[in-house]
Formats: C-alpha cells, structure tokens, sequence
C-alpha cells in the first residue's frame, strides 16, 4: 500500500513538473508572436511611408471632389484625410528628378508639381496626332463622292470636326484637315461591261493566270480540275487533273514552259505543258496551300499556306529554300518582285509582311489591317501596292510599306484585287460586287454585280480572284457560280456621256 502511494507521489510530481514546463513554452512563443506581429506592423509602416509615402496624400481630381461632394454623410465621414485646397500643392517623391549633363537642379526644380487642369489640356492639345488620327485624315477622300455616285444623299460628317478638336482643336487645324481631305480631281476613266461568260467548272473558280503570250488563261476550281481556255474565243482547250481538293492558286511561267498549281490538299505541283504531266512536286506544307507567286528575275516559287508559314522554293531541285515564319494565323496571299521587298505576304491575323528574300527574314510588318487581309496586287509602273481586307482598301510605298491612303466604300469581304497600267484598281469581293477605283485618288467610279448564271442560287454570287490580261484591255474574274466572266471597256462611252462625279467643295467640313 505504501509503495502504492509513492508511486502516485512521484507520479503526480512529474505532471506538475511537465504542465509548468508547457506553460512557459505556450507563454514564451505567444510573446514570440506578439514580437514578430509587432515588427512586422512596424516594417509595414516604414515600406509604406518609405515607397508610397509620396501618393499617400495626392489630391484628387477636381471630378474627384465633386463626386466625393454628392456622397451621402455617412460615406463621407469615412474619408480618412482631408484634401489640401492650395493648386500648388507639392508633391514630394522619394527619388528627386536626376540631374542631366550640364544641369544643376534647384530645391524647386527638384519638386513634383501638379500641373493645373490648364496646363493638362494645352499639354494634350500640343502632343502629336496618333497614327490613327493620321490614318484618318489621309483616308482617301471619296466616301462622299461615292454615295452621291450612286445616288444616296450627301452625308455630313460632323464627327470630323471632333476629330480636329481633340487633335489640336481650333480654326487653324480645322482649315488643315478641310485642305488635306479635299480629293484632286480623278483621271476619268470608261465604265467596263460584261463581254462574255465562260462555263465549264463543276465548282467554284477560284484561281486564274494568264500566259505570257496572251494566248490562252488557266483557271483553278473546287471540282479539283485546271482548265487551260483560248482567251480570245473563250473556248476550253485542255482540262488537267491529279490535285485531290481545290485548286486555290496557279501560275503560268515566262522563263519556261511551265505551269504550277496549289491546292487544298497541301500539294504543289509543276506543270510540263510540253505533255501536260506533272514533272515537281514542291513537299513541306502542312496544311492547305492557299496562293503562290513566281518571282519575274529567278527561278524562284513562292507559296503561303493555312500552317502560317511561306515557303521558298528552288524550282529546279525542289529544295525548300527558306520557311518564312512569323504569321500567327493562315497566310492568304503572296507576291513577288524584283526589287526589295521581294517578297510580300498577308496573312488572317491582319498583318502584312515585307520579306528579305535573301536572309529570309522579316523587314517590316504592318498591322494598319484590323480584319483578315486577303489578297495583295503590286503597281505595274509605281513602286506601290495595295491590300485588301474587310475593313477596307490601303495603298502603300515601297520598300518600308509607309501608308498612303485608304480607299473606303467596298463594304465587303474583299477577296481579290487587280490593277492595270492607266490606273483602274479592281476590287472583287465575297458578295459578288466588283467596284473600279480610280488608283491615284482612291474615287470608285463604278460598280458591278453581275447576275449569277441560271441554274444557280443568288446566294453563289463571290469573286474569288481577278486579273487584267497582259495586253490591259480584259478583265477576266472567277467566281462562286462556277463561270468566268469576261469584261471589257466600253468603246462607246465618253466624259460627256459618263461625266466624272465630282466636285473640289464635296468634301469641305463645316465649321462648328
């Protein structure tokens, strides 16, 4: 019993011994804690009044005051400080302005000064123009010219005025935009006529080329064909097959006689027109081929593709030169030149790229383009070229793409352009109207929308692709009815009888 005791002695001394050690620890660390919150609250103190202690007390926004006015008083009582009303509050930042060369700052100098509400306008009011306010007052003045054209009524255009306000606002910037937009007046040029329609494809036509001697064109179709046709009676003359899909692009050579083809199947083919047989096939797409272009000085072809790349090929070894990288999206439309830019490319992500040939790289991109850019035709005599896309028409300089003009008023999804040597632009697009522009100062001085042929639904009314011939006189276009349509000037038109349709003061703004 005794032993029992002892032991429950021992016991019972031990427990207390462990409890007043855990209370020491449970203490000790709650003091810990109670230390590292307060050092923290007090870092927390010396980071804020350190790096923010310079917008800690900013003043408001005159809106600012006036908003904080119409709060209700149980709102504004939770403001924690008061705004100072002196305009010339002073600011301090915890790095002073850096001296320049040659510059010794002052106590005053050193100090950050809100500028008043004054001097924020006249500040905005002196900056430059953006890019696209330029853009919009060097948009090609004929939107006005073309609703008047087709009879709509004269649109007045007060939002101008507010552009030339935010810009630089009064009468002096105002008569400059008035100058500026004030269209020259346009080379006058024959309304064209439809002269015949070709039929002959099971599917739509969406590719066309003519041969060099003016002889004959080739077209492309979805029925999977290309067909050669004599230009001058419009006769089919050969049918070639072995593509599996769409044939979207062709092109006829003048340095040999061969013809290549691209199409929806990823392939690339060349042509002997000797034996009408395929001698090349070009492999390394990896998906659709939508386009491809010859370049007129080497043996060099040059085909975009769905995979958002270009490719350059050596016609004679088949070898893949240079894959152009640097698209986001698929690679509609290529050209190619002699001089540089060799090598021009629009692509579904809005941007067009002028390409090294030799280096294979990017020389400059132009995101002008907010919608899908379709299609690209290079000036004949100028160093120009345009593109086209849903948003609208632009003209560019060579060999750095600095923007010209835009030619506005095609309201459509513009698939394909053309341009001969007097200066008529056409533009073909997915509704089946083609619009003729004047290429210097962008005046559309007529319009086309052929019917579809019978047997087809109005809704196949597209034009898919289309080129002057090489003597300038026919245009031929491929289209979603599955024809080719023939069209040519009209002989028989003159100034007096088709008067150009306009006047210098159309465009002048009012004064508001």
């Amino acid at each position: 019993m005794t032993e029992d005791v002892q032991k429950h002695s021992v016991h019972t001394l031990v427990f207390r011994s462990l409890k007043r050690t855990h209370d020491m620890f449970v203490s000790d660390h709650a003091k810990s804690i109670a230390l590292d919150d307060e050092s923290h609250k007090v870092k927390m103190d010396v980071k804020l009044k350190a790096e923010y202690g310079a917008v800690l007390h900013m003043p408001v926004l005159k809106e600012g005051k006036d908003r904080v006015s119409h709060l209700p008083g149980s709102m504004q009582g939770h403001q924690s400080y008061t705004q100072p009303d002196d305009p010339e509050y002073l600011i301090t930042g915890t790095h002073a302005y850096p001296s320049g060369p040659g510059v010794a700052l002052t106590a005053d100098t050193k100090m950050h000064r809100n500028p008043s509400e004054g001097g924020v306008h006249s500040m905005a009011l002196a900056l430059p123009p953006s890019q696209a306010r330029q853009d919009v007052s060097r948009t090609a003045a004929s939107v006005g010219d073309i609703h008047r054209h087709t009879g709509g009524a004269e649109r007045s255009h007060p939002h101008s005025t507010a552009v030339s306000l935010m810009e630089g606002g009064g009468t002096r910037n105002s008569a400059l935009m008035r100058k500026a937009s004030t269209m020259p007046k346009p080379q006058w040029h024959p309304p064209w006529k439809l002269f015949r329609v070709i039929s002959g494809h099971l599917g739509w036509v969406r590719s066309i080329a003519v041969e060099p001697g003016n002889q004959w064109f080739v077209t492309g179709s979805a029925d999977r064909t290309i067909k050669i046709w004599d230009l001058a009676s419009g006769k089919l003359k050969l049918s070639l097959t072995g593509h599996i899909s769409t044939v979207r692009g062709v092109a006829v050579s003048s340095r040999s006689p061969y013809l290549f083809s691209c199409g929806e199947d990823k392939q690339v083919k060349c042509w002997d027109l000797e034996y009408n047989k395929v001698i090349r096939h070009y492999h390394g797409h990896l998906s659709a081929v939508y386009d491809l272009d010859l370049h007129p000085t080497i043996d060099v072809l040059v085909t975009c593709s769905r995979d958002a790349t270009a490719r350059v090929w050596d016609i004679r070894t088949k070898a893949n030169v240079h894959t152009l990288t640097g698209h986001t999206n698929t690679v509609a439309t290529v050209r190619c030149q002699s001089a540089e830019p060799q090598v021009i490319t629009g692509s579904h992500d809005s941007t067009i790229r002028l390409w090294d040939l030799i280096a294979g790289k990017t020389r400059a991109t132009l995101t002008n383009h907010k919608k899908s850019v379709r299609t690209l035709v290079l000036h004949p005599r100028q160093y120009t070229f345009a593109s086209g896309s849903a948003d609208n028409i632009k003209q560019w300089m060579f060999p750095d793409g600095n923007f010209i003009q835009n030619l506005s008023g095609h309201n459509a999804i513009i698939n394909t352009l053309a341009v001969n040597s007097d200066g008529v632009l056409v533009s073909g697009a997915d509704n089946g109207t083609i619009h003729m522009w004047d290429w210097r100062t962008g005046y559309n001085f007529q319009r086309i929308h052929a019917a579809v042929q019978p047997g087809s639904l109005d809704s196949e009314s597209g034009i898919f692709a289309c080129l002057f011939d090489h003597s300038e006189s026919r245009l031929i276009t491929a289209e979603a009815d599955k024809t080719i349509k023939v069209y040519k000037e009209d002989d028989t038109a003159t100034e007096e009888s088709h008067p150009i349709n306009w006047k210098p003061e159309i465009l002048k703004r009012k004064r508001y």
